[in-house]
């Protein structure tokens, strides 16, 4: 079976995620690995050579003037037609300031047809996901069917620099991401990264919020808390979603740290493969 990467970034200089030197310098101290780069085509072949479709985010792209963000998108989206096989599809954020010009964006990016899209709502220099400005790209996610992915817990992003880089970690709080849920069921959402400091609270809202998927980026299964690990082949079985957060991690070592869990093969095959494909298939296309 194929392994669906629900969360991942881009291997390519132009799509790289970590821009700066010092967002570069941060990748040995956060993610104990080291920057490279690749093409477009040496990118897609290692997800052929390790049996993964995947869907990327390019995570800066809400940091741009939203002219330079659509050429970026629009590079996600020809990559993706060319390479179709393993990259499903791309999460795409867009500022809430940008206000009805973003909403157009998103409406763009949706028309593009270049397999599946999704809103990325991060805490981490967007603002909450509660906040009101994202209520106009909520209802054109539910009247077109795009999913939201919504970031919760702690983000390498600013780790250790002066002050974390001006990133406020409670706009990553789960309290944002019941809200959101609470007032549009019929959005589909996935919540984003392990919800450290506040797994419990983030498991609270998964088992009460239908609505909600959970990709678990980002991490090595082998930190995360361990009420989360409890619940992974337990009550939260049919919604946890494999996400790598390639190239920050590497397949080979995210899935020998996840066998070397002890989960057995079944649990293993929901969060590798089928869970996302019930997800991808309840979409409204």
């Amino acid at each position: 079976m194929p392994i669906y990467d629900v969360h991942s970034h881009w291997g390519t200089r132009r799509g790289y995620t970590l821009r700066t030197e010092a967002e570069l310098a941060q990748q040995r101290r956060t993610w104990n690995s080291d920057p490279s780069y690749a093409t477009e085509a040496e990118m897609a072949e290692y997800f052929r050579k390790s049996d993964v479709r995947v869907i990327l985010d390019f995570g800066f792209d809400k940091h741009l003037p939203l002219d330079e963000a659509a050429e970026l998108h629009d590079y996600g989206f020809a990559t993706q037609r060319e390479h179709s096989d393993v990259i499903i599809g791309n999460w795409v954020h867009i500022a809430p300031k940008t206000g009805a010009d973003g909403v157009r964006e998103l409406r763009r990016c949706r028309d593009a047809n270049a397999g599946f899209l999704g809103l990325a709502v991060s805490g981490s220099g967007s603002g909450p996901a509660s906040d009101p400005s994202w209520e106009p790209f909520y209802a054109l996610c539910i009247e077109a069917g795009i999913p939201a992915l919504i970031f919760v817990g702690t983000t390498g992003s600013g780790a250790g620099l002066p002050g974390g880089g001006g990133i406020l970690l409670d706009h990553c709080h789960p309290r944002h991401l019941d809200e959101v849920a609470a007032r549009h069921p019929e959005l589909t959402i996935v919540a984003a990264r392990p919800g450290w400091p506040w797994q419990t609270e983030t498991n609270a809202v998964l088992l009460h919020k239908r609505n909600v998927w959970y990709e678990l980026h980002g991490w090595s299964p082998k930190y995360f808390a361990p009420d989360l690990k409890h619940e992974i082949p337990r009550r939260l079985r049919s919604r946890v979603m494999f996400g790598a957060d390639y190239p920050l991690f590497t397949y080979e070592r995210l899935i020998r740290d996840w066998r070397a869990e002890g989960y057995t093969e079944e649990v293993l095959a929901d969060v590798f493969t089928h869970n996302a494909e019930r997800f991808l298939a309840s979409l409204k296309r």
